[in-house]
């Protein structure tokens, strides 16, 4: 690993919160930056009027789940910047017609003042089933969705909605590519990140057991592992020697 920037991109009514171990593992040998994907509601401008007007001229990124359909974006604007990219528990198809019609319902919802109601509905469908009784992860889920807020909320659902197709983009992707994804994930299931990993050269698809869509939370030291190896990668994806790092 080097001391190269590493931008982080958390997922729907995610914060800092959600990478916060890896934060406390990466910090000693990489600069990392969480990016700031609360205040559009756009693909195009969280990329370029928060992302990459506020990023160094080159760095790592990697994405979960919305940060993930962010990373793509970027990569889509400005692929020249990207040195390497994680999709964490992300797919690159844009929303299905009943997903649209989900958030719409969830939106609405929230609006009339049952903002709660969704968080709680929301819940189950991020963690393992094994993980539903665990307070403390709970904790800090609805503790980083008390903190975006219902303003955020509806920003990034409408963003999430408008986002592009970006299966075509998979192939054009030339840097060391890392696709992770939790074996149990029932938002974005191991099938898209599979689909993904295929669709870019080299790129290395990791599945982690007894992981749901919050893999970073839910089992911190796997994900850490998979991100250690991928920032030792050279430019060619190869390993670089201990060495040399």
């Amino acid at each position: 690993m080097s001391n190269e920037a590493l931008i982080l991109v958390p997922g729907l009514l995610c914060t800092r919160a959600l990478f916060a171990p890896q934060v406390d593992a990466l910090a000693p040998s990489v600069r990392i930056i969480v990016a700031d994907h609360a205040r559009d509601d756009a693909m195009k401008a969280i990329a370029s009027r928060r992302l990459l007007a506020a990023a160094p001229t080159r760095f790592a990124l990697a994405g979960l789940s919305m940060g993930g359909y962010v990373a793509l974006e970027v990569l889509r604007q400005a692929p020249e910047r990207v040195t390497r990219l994680a999709l964490l528990d992300t797919s690159a198809r844009p929303d299905t017609e009943d997903a649209r019609e989900r958030r719409l319902g969830q939106i609405a919802a929230a609006e009339a003042g049952r903002f709660e109601e969704v968080q709680a509905e929301l819940w189950p469908r991020l963690i393992h089933p094994d993980r539903l009784h665990d307070r403390a992860l709970e904790a800090i889920v609805r503790g980083m969705m008390r903190e975006s807020g219902l303003e955020t909320f509806v920003r990034q659902q409408r963003a999430i909605m408008g986002r592009r197709d970006s299966r075509a983009l998979l192939g054009a992707i030339e840097v060391p590519t890392l696709v992770l994804v939790g074996a149990h994930d029932a938002l974005t299931p191991p099938e898209l990140a599979r689909e993904m990993a295929d669709g870019i050269e080299g790129a290395s698809l990791v599945v982690v057991p007894q992981s749901g869509h919050l893999s970073t939370l839910e089992r911190p030291e796997a994900v850490t592992r998979a991100l250690q190896a991928w920032l030792s990668l050279d430019a060619d994806g190869r390993a670089v020697p201990e060495a040399r790092r």
